[in-house]
């Protein structure tokens, strides 16, 4: 992307009456959307971009009205009542975890439109009549698109429902985590799989070991290197599908495993994962004869991955103990130790066989 090309719009916010349908619910209109209106939200649907609602009226008559048209599914987040529209868009983008500068606003009213933008400066703000023309617009075509990006969706309704879970759960965290019955899967990496890693790559800093990035180009080299291997793993639980949370990128010769990169989604840092993932990399490695290393290039926000990598039974070599930011440090997993267990909260599953399969 290019310095001047606007920001992908993660999730598009509808105002309801004379918005997203042609007349007011609360008058006695049976109000539907045009087609052209139809086609722009299951389009945009398909290209991992969200829906969501922010609109006056009466919450119940609203969220009835959208299932009867069989619409209600589309909408991610919800907030329909009396008060200041820039309220009810901060409040979708806290509900969804992003930040308001992703977001975008469509309504009729051009009082609305401005007190939006007035608080939220960032938030793009459109009139109906530029519905049909999202499509074509740059703001409105991801990057990549991907299968994932493409049940964005329902993995993001899937989040809502965890976050409902765990705030009303009243036992101890271990039981909770216990509760989501979670499957780590992990895979080589395949085509499919590249733009997500890619993503990654450049989008996670804090659940990672060194901060590399790799392009589309550079992954598919090194999926192809006998020398290299690059896995990713996807993550699963009671409430749906997180996707493709983490990748790994290892360097292998005749006597060792070189861990050059492992990183994890945010969304999963209380999850347990690391230790899992880490894990399965130490166990496949010791498998298949080598020593497994890895390398760890501390930042300002990465420690957690050290601590990871520690608590998985890493050392470092040689005198340093306390890496200077920037700087790499290699660690090694003691000879003769035994492979670290599976966490008891995760299932792992390693399709291709394997050590853990």
């Amino acid at each position: 992307m290019t310095a001047d090309a606007p920001a992908t719009v993660k999730c598009l916010v509808w105002d309801l009456d004379d918005t997203l349908w042609s007349g007011t619910l609360l008058e006695g209109d049976d109000p539907r959307p045009a087609e052209a209106t139809l086609r722009t939200l299951r389009a945009l649907d398909e290209r991992g971009v969200l829906h969501a609602v922010a609109s006056r009226g009466d919450h119940a008559t609203a969220t009835a009205h959208l299932a009867r048209l069989g619409l209600a599914e589309l909408f991610t987040a919800v907030e329909i009542g009396w008060g200041a529209k820039s309220a009810s868009v901060g409040r979708v983008a806290e509900a969804l975890g992003i930040g308001v500068d992703s977001l975008a606003f469509v309504d009729n009213d051009p009082v609305e439109r401005a007190e939006v933008a007035a608080a939220h400066p960032r938030v793009r703000c459109y009139e109906p009549e530029a519905v049909p023309d999202f499509l074509s617009l740059p703001e409105f075509r991801p990057r990549h698109l991907t299968e994932e990006s493409r049940r964005r969706r329902e993995m993001y309704r899937a989040e809502l429902g965890r976050k409902r879970a765990e705030e009303t759960y009243e036992g101890p965290p271990g039981e909770f985590l216990a509760s989501l019955r979670l499957e780590l899967t992990v895979r080589e990496a395949a085509e499919a799989d590249f733009a997500r890693a890619h993503e990654l790559t450049v989008r996670t800093h804090q659940l990672n070991t060194t901060g590399r990035t790799y392009d589309l180009a550079e992954l598919r080299q090194l999926s192809r290197s006998p020398h290299h291997r690059v896995t990713v793993a996807a993550l699963t639980d009671v409430h749906g599908s997180y996707g493709t949370v983490g990748l790994v990128v290892t360097e292998e010769d005749d006597d060792r495993t070189v861990l050059r990169l492992l990183l994890l989604s945010c969304r999963v840092m209380s999850r347990g994962i690391g230790p899992a993932l880490i894990g399965h990399v130490v166990r496949r490695a010791l498998a298949e004869g080598r020593r497994p290393q890895a390398e760890f290039v501390p930042t300002d926000v990465n420690r957690a991955m050290l601590v990871n990598l520690r608590f998985a039974g890493f050392r470092p070599l040689g005198e340093a103990t306390r890496p200077v930011p920037g700087d790499p440090l290699l660690l090694e997993f003691p000879p003769g130790a035994p492979p670290p267990a599976v966490p008891g909260h995760v299932r792992l599953l390693t399709p291709a066989g394997g050590p853990d399969a």
